[in-house]
């Protein structure tokens, strides 16, 4: 006889039923250390309980979760509870009734040495913590070069700031291999000197898959580093000894390539508003020297008019006074110089001899100077002080010499 075949959702459902009807695994008690610990929206709480060699999904109603046991990855539980088929996934997991903190797990107790071992040392001190460039040219990301990680960080990069250059250093982020790679990867760059900033980062996981950053070697790799080092490794809520150490840590991938970056748009903002800003400025103090200037003009035109001007009438009134006392004095002295050529004169000229008694004999207009220049009978003048005598001449005596 041929036996029908099953729809999945038949199979997963009779699969369940086995399950749930088998005695051990209706009444099952587990022990082991927490990791994916996620508390959802719903209040349900989902885990898996993990040793060193297997792992069991689990999930806690929110009628079950007792918040006061704070719970958390690395914690090591008793849990009771049973085994059922989640029969869309066709995923078997353990249905917590009741759940016991065992104690603390082995990679958390190994963490936190580490964590407290290098905080001691100053791995963690803020004073050795590298600015993060905010224009920088290149970045270098040390990740793996398959997944979303590094997609991310070049959609965001590329989106907020396109000048940057993209250098990935392509590694294992988990594994044997993972930790060497990650180191080799910090020193590539810092040998290389081709970057400004380094982004070191994964995606989420467990403990056990991100364990890579909590690698001694990588964390003092990371202090060594002489460029800054943004630390993004897992989720919001994932933290390693890599973010410690780092210079600065990003909660994602995505807010890594974030903080790297300075956004375009907001420098291209900032620029306008400093260029008006510049604008503004520019005209308002070309205004208060113009104003300055103005104001120095009419006090120079004032001082002008008031002092310089008023001083130079004053000297023109004492060079006109000096010019005229000096054309005064130099008339004066010719007044009397002329005076005096004038007597002088007066006293050589025929007026002043005859003003002693003298007169003038003239024929004809002509001054007579010799008897023989005199004939009888002819008319001459004679010429005296206050007058003239008309006379006809009777007789010359001429002196013998």
């Amino acid at each position: 006889m041929e036996i029908r075949a099953l729809d999945i959702s038949e199979a997963n459902s009779y699969i369940k039923r086995i399950l749930i009807n088998d005695p051990i695994l209706d009444n099952l008690k587990v022990k082991g250390e927490i990791s994916n610990f996620k508390v959802h929206s719903s209040g349900n709480v989902y885990l898996s309980l993990k040793d060193e060699n297997s792992k069991l999904n689990c999930v806690i109603f929110k009628s079950n979760y007792n918040k006061n046991l704070d719970l958390d990855n690395g914690t090591n539980v008793v849990a009771k509870g049973y085994i059922s088929v989640y029969e869309r996934d066709g995923a078997y997991q353990l249905y917590i009734n009741e759940i016991e903190i065992e104690g603390i797990g082995n990679l958390h107790i190994e963490f936190n040495k580490l964590k407290e071992k290098l905080n001691k040392e100053g791995l963690f001190d803020p004073k050795y913590k590298k600015a993060i460039p905010k224009m920088p040219s290149s970045i270098g990301v040390v990740t793996s070069p398959t997944g979303a990680v590094i997609r991310d960080i070049i959609n965001v990069i590329k989106r907020r700031f396109p000048k940057v250059n993209i250098k990935l250093y392509p590694v294992n982020v988990q594994g044997s291999k993972s930790k060497d790679d990650i180191c080799e990867g910090i020193r590539f760059f810092n040998n290389i000197e081709n970057v400004d900033t380094i982004i070191v980062g994964r995606g989420g996981g467990s403990i056990e898959e991100l364990w890579s950053f909590n690698e001694e070697d990588v964390a003092r790799e990371i202090f060594k580093s002489k460029i800054p080092i943004i630390s993004a490794v897992g989720h919001e809520t994932d933290f390693t000894i890599c973010d410690f150490v780092s210079d600065m840590r990003a909660p994602t991938p995505s807010a890594a390539a974030e903080l790297a970056t300075p956004s375009i748009d907001e420098i291209n903002y900032k620029l306008i508003n400093i260029k008006n800003r510049i604008s503004k400025s520019l005209t308002n103090q070309i205004n208060i020297d113009e104003y300055k200037l103005m104001t120095t003009f009419d006090k120079i035109n004032s001082y002008l008019e008031s002092y310089i001007i008023k001083d130079k009438i004053i000297q023109l009134d004492k060079i006109y006074d000096k010019i005229t006392f000096g054309v005064e004095n130099n008339l004066k002295f010719k007044i009397e110089k002329l005076v005096n050529t004038g007597a002088v004169l007066h006293n050589l000229s025929p007026l002043a001899t005859m003003d002693r008694g003298y007169s003038i004999l003239q024929k004809d207009g002509d001054v007579v100077k010799s008897a023989n220049d005199l004939k009888v009978d002819e008319k001459v003048d004679i010429v005296l002080k206050d007058g003239s005598i008309n006379c006809t001449i009777d007789n010359i005596k001429v002196d013998e010499v």
